[in-house]
């Protein structure tokens, strides 16, 4: 996750990366609203197109009443921003719009990202009003960039903190140590196609163990899982002959979808005539999946059949439109469900389906310098945090304890008592005294150089397991999560009151 790393990995990573399949001839320049084109003319015809500006991507509250969020989607804003082109055909299309001179245009030809972008690291914790992605730059470039990066953010951290609230409630692979894999079964509920395969890459980051999105897997190195649908068991004239073709063709990968017919008297009886018939030949059945019917009575009765049988080992794999709710409580019934399949709920994110990311003006430079920027609104929600920003997460005794967002030019703490106040409800008040400290957003852009080393999926999951790891279990809790601590400092806090002051005059 660091900057330190060598030319040659650097552009190797992102290069390898931008031509995986589903990045492929992807011409995403004209990924964007209208309104940022003619604003960004707007900026050409009055001379200010080179003006210095920041903006900050950031979200105001967390998603399905969740503590944090998981933040993903950077790998594809990287790369968009390092492939970022206007294409002849895009150009004449815009042309024929007639809204653009042809001065605009030429520009528009020659376009590249030139500005710096900092970022906190793929699968890190975040939290409400803090900056996810600071921008910095020409005000032209980073209009443009606007609608495209919170699409990205936006879509896959959403996903992501669904799948690892799904996966948590499996008491599975995030903070506990016995996991009870959760496969991503969503292709065929995605909205789209690319909802669908990066979605898939977002509920890996979460926490799911594999998917059944074969496009996903071959773009991003997930593991993929399914077997058979009902379609299969139809096709054939019972559902023995059904199982046996089965694993006849993969006597390895023996699972075994029981609930065509009845669960209880076909499905599992079979399974097992089946499993016999594999151990005779040196193998074994692996796993049976209901896919609908009472979950908890059926698994529970299918595990005293199946272990009556000798089959102890057999999993058993529960599907059916499932989401944190029906599995967390399913686990409380004490369901003998060893793994979960999840498609709608979690593709869709079905019950909270935007996070509602912003990207805001904090910024702009005059006279070699930035002079801080803040949007003042009726509502106090969203009026935002000025100036060019960072921010620092302390820990104590390894958990996270608190946020601070700084303005960049304060001086990091280093040891000495950190005194902070709840930005709204200022008499809310603490002291940390002995704490380690870690700056959040890291250089992802400099002038337009790509100076990060983008980590693999793997690298990415398991730094998603380990910040959940550092969460206390309060903010994790699904219903009214303690709220964590998200403070300005004092200077920040000043400037933003003077600023309200001044606006409001």
């Amino acid at each position: 996750m660091s900057a330190d790393i060598s030319e040659e990995n650097r552009s190797t990573r992102i290069e390898s990366v931008a031509t995986l399949p589903v990045y492929r001839s992807r011409r995403e320049g004209l990924l964007t609203d209208l309104y940022q084109l003619t604003m960004m003319y707007g900026y050409y015809k009055s001379g200010r197109m080179n003006k210095r500006v920041v903006f900050d991507l950031f979200y105001r509250s967390n998603p399905c009443d969740n503590g944090y969020v998981i933040c993903a989607g950077l790998e594809q804003a990287a790369v968009y921003l390092h492939t970022l082109r206007f294409y002849p055909d895009e150009i004449a299309y815009l042309r024929g719009a007639g809204l653009f001179d042809e001065g605009f245009l030429r520009h528009l030809e020659e376009f590249r990202f030139t500005g710096t972008m900092h970022a906190v690291p793929e699968g890190s914790i975040v939290f409400p009003n803090e900056p996810l992605v600071r921008m910095e730059g020409r005000i032209f470039e980073l209009q443009l960039i606007e609608s495209a990066l919170l699409c990205f953010i936006n879509h896959q951290s959403l996903i992501a903190t669904k799948a690892a609230r799904i996966v948590l409630a499996t008491h599975g692979a995030l903070v506990e140590d016995a996991a009870h894999p959760t496969s991503e079964f969503g292709l065929r509920r995605a909205q789209n196609a690319d909802a669908a395969v990066f979605g898939a890459r977002a509920s890996y980051i979460g926490g799911c163990t594999s998917t059944s999105n074969v496009a996903a897997g071959y773009n991003f190195q997930i593991p993929i899982a399914g077997t058979q649908a009902h379609s299969w068991i139809q096709s054939f004239d019972s559902e023995l002959e059904a199982f046996r073709a089965y694993v006849e063709a993969f006597p390895a990968r023996a699972v075994l979808l029981v609930d065509t017919y009845d669960v209880l008297r076909s499905g599992i009886p079979n399974a097992i005539v089946v499993g016999r018939e594999l151990r005779a030949r040196g193998q074994d059945l692996l796993a049976v999946r209901i896919d609908s019917g009472d979950l908890s009575y059926l698994s529970k009765e299918a595990r005293k059949r199946l272990d009556a049988a000798g089959f102890h080992s057999t999993q058993i794999i529960a599907s059916d439109d499932l989401d944190e709710d029906t599995i967390r409580d399913l686990m409380l019934q004490g369901a003998a469900i060893d793994g979960w399949g999840v498609g709608t709920a979690l593709i869709t994110a079905k019950d909270c389906p935007a996070l509602g990311g912003v990207y805001k003006l904090a910024a702009e430079e005059e006279d070699g310098q930035f002079v801080p920027r803040s949007k003042v609104s009726e509502n106090p929600v969203k009026v935002t945090n000025p100036g060019k920003k960072k921010v620092l997460r302390f820990y104590v005794d390894g958990m996270a304890n608190a946020d601070l967002i700084m303005l960049d030019h304060e001086s990091t703490p280093q040891g000495e008592p950190v005194h902070l106040f709840d930005p709204v409800h200022t008499y809310k008040r603490k002291t940390i005294g002995e704490y380690t400290v870690r700056e959040l957003l890291q250089p992802i852009f400099v002038d337009g150089e790509f100076v990060y080393d983008l980590p693999t999926i793997e690298e990415i999951r398991a730094f998603t397991r380990a910040e959940l790891q550092t969460l206390p279990r309060e903010t994790l809790r699904p219903k009214n999560p303690h709220v964590y601590h998200v403070d300005l400092s004092r200077e920040l806090w000043e400037l933003k009151q003077a600023l309200v002051a001044r606006m409001r005059l």
